[in-house]
């Protein structure tokens, strides 16, 4: 039987989080704007501080960014290059005539000119949007229209593909900038040639100023229905991502990082790209699909010390065995951090029997910015727990009462909904053009975030489900998560679901969609054994009632599970917003 804890240290775990808390307890954010930004904290630029702070120092010549091709080809900028490649987009800019505040989106995959027009831009005081390439056409031209994108910055098969067509739709687009797939773009109408407007701009530093409550990034998030909502983040995130990039990442001087969210989400960004530069380490870009074999071989190669994923990904290497994971060595990994959707604790045991490394499950969201509460690299884990609020965020645990209020809870492992108290510098400031909506997210000076969660007697915040996923059954309140994780435990089950099915007796039953290891065919027999196992693990109260078996489960582009999808489908309701569905159009 494991442990409930995996121990970091021979000391007790109170005294752990009894240094914990005389760390948070003398933290402040304006220590972290001295540290990183001195005297010049009135002219923050993201950009500037990832990139030129580095460029003219000892991290001149490091590596900032290395790629590799699928076809194997390796790519590197150091940060005096990084910095000569990005004043120059800046400039670009300029010529083009965008400036302080025009909207830049920026289409394509994980190659060097995404990351270049990505800071670039910020120099220039744009406005920045970084997209999914494997969005389709009507998810793109929607989040461009509400964006009122002025410059896209595209491929030129991508914008043949996905963009050309649509375009007369997009009025406020007045330029749009393609990447050749070899040099040059081929001359299309309408467009202008990344390569010839790099070469033809300076690469004297723009002089455009920004400070900290100016607009740098605006990222998509989708809610159950309705259109996708802008999220607005100023350059004042740049705190929170440096003093997460240390406390949650545990980022060093020397380290290679490898985060493998794509920059077309918040997690590409803002730890694909703004926090390891920051600190000056060295990142891996993987321009490829997943491969697990290809996986365990970056690791390996290039000697990752820190590696950032998605529950997804971890799911996928566990269901390709652990005799691939132990065909490769990887003496350098010291960290592992999951984000995106809650890891089960199966996965993070797998992490630590495995990889060697227990994998350290956070916490955050779009709006939120930056990692929030974390499994940090001096804290024992608990697995399942999104670990302890970091230093400078103060959680809550509260319940909504009538009138718009909430009401603390503060008994240990009571349910209620995840609230965060305002003042952290990567919160959002609102969503484009739906002030209202924004306003709901708050009571008073705390934003409630959706997701339900409890906290133990120790700290720890533990994910119950978001507030519209929870399934209410015979006076019960039933967590979908807690119910996935039993299932998962099964040797034979890769992937669940859970979801609420309406009953005229209890209210709701707890129905459950899986998908299988590669080699287990489903069966009758093995419905039965997995409705036993999970009573077994649950209790009769918990467990599902019904199982279904799926190929594959309904995700978003970005990993997570679609609930409400299963349940929509379940129950022939709308769909509603798809746009980030893995697979869709």
């Amino acid at each position: 039987m494991r442990e409930a804890i995996i121990r970091k240290s021979v000391d007790p775990t109170r005294d752990a989080l009894a240094g914990w808390a005389a760390l948070r307890a003398g933290f402040s954010w304006q220590q972290v704007r001295d540290e990183l930004c001195g005297a010049d904290a009135g002219r923050m630029n993201i950009a500037r501080l990832a990139v030129d702070r580095h460029a003219s120092g000892p991290r001149a010549r490091r590596t900032a960014l290395r790629f590799l091709a699928g076809d194997g080809a390796v790519t590197e900028l150091d940060y005096a290059e990084l910095k000569r490649q990005t004043d120059r987009f800046a400039n670009a800019l300029g010529a083009l005539g965008l400036g302080r505040g025009d909207r830049v989106f920026v289409l394509a995959g994980r190659i060097p000119a995404l990351y270049v027009a990505v800071l670039g831009s910020l120099k220039a005081g744009c406005v920045v949007t970084p997209l999914f390439s494997a969005f389709g056409p009507e998810p793109i031209a929607t989040r461009m229209r509400i964006g009122q994108a002025r410059l896209l910055v595209t491929t030129e098969t991508l914008y043949r593909r996905k963009v050309e067509a649509l375009r007369a739709g997009l009025p406020p687009l007045e330029q749009v900038v393609l990447v050749g797939e070899r040099g040059a773009a081929t001359a299309v109408p309408g467009t202008r040639d990344y390569a010839t407007l790099m070469r033809e701009a300076g690469d004297v530093a723009p002089t455009v100023a920004t400070g900290p409550d100016d607009i740098a990034l605006l990222h998509f998030t989708s809610g159950t229905t309705g259109t996708p909502k802008g999220a607005i983040h100023v350059h004042e995130a740049v705190l929170t991502h440096y003093a997460t990039g240390r406390h949650a990442l545990d980022l060093h001087d020397d380290d290679v990082f490898w985060c493998t969210a794509d920059p077309g989400w918040v997690t590409g960004t803002s730890y694909g790209i703004v926090a390891p530069l920051l600190h000056g380490v060295t990142s891996i870009v993987d321009e490829a699909e997943f491969d697990a074999e290809r996986w365990y071989r970056i690791l390996q190669d290039q000697r990752v010390s820190v590696w950032y994923t998605a529950p997804t990904a971890i799911r996928m290497l566990m269901k390709a065995g652990p005799e691939l994971a132990r065909a490769y060595r990887h003496p350098a990994l010291r960290f592992v951090a999951s984000v995106g959707e809650p890891l089960n604790p199966e996965a993070v045991w797998w992490g630590q029997e495995v990889l060697g490394r227990p994998i350290h499950d956070n916490w955050w969201q779009t709006e939120t910015g930056g990692i929030m509460i974390a499994n940090t690299p001096a804290l024992d884990i608990k697995p399942g727990s999104m670990g302890l609020p970091l230093p400078g965020v103060e959680a809550q645990i509260v319940r909504r009462v009538e009138g718009g209020g909430v009401e603390v809870v503060d008994a240990p492992d009571t349910e209620g909904e995840l609230a965060l108290r305002a003042g952290w510098p990567a919160m959002f400031r609102g969503y484009l053009g739906q002030d209202e909506r924004y306003r709901k997210c708050f009571a008073g000076d705390l934003y409630l975030s959706g997701d339900l969660a409890r906290r133990d007697a120790d700290g720890y915040y533990w994910f119950v489900g978001r507030a519209d996923d929870v399934i209410k059954s015979a006076g019960h309140l039933i967590g979908p998560f807690e119910v996935e994780s039993a299932l998962i435990e099964h040797p034979a089950v890769a992937e669940a679901g859970v979801i609420g099915k309406p009953d005229p007796v209890v209210g709701e039953v707890v129905k459950a969609f899986v998908s299988l290891k590669k080699g287990v065919e489903p069966s009758e027999a093995l419905r039965l054994e997995l409705l036993g196992h999970a009573r077994k693990r649950l209790g009769a109260a918990v467990a599902p009632k019904e199982i279904a078996f799926l190929a594959v489960l309904p995700r978003t582009r970005s990993g997570k599970i679609m609930r409400r999808l299963l349940k929509a489908r379940e129950l022939g309701l709308p769909e509603g917003d798809t746009s980030t569905l893995e697979g869709g159009a």
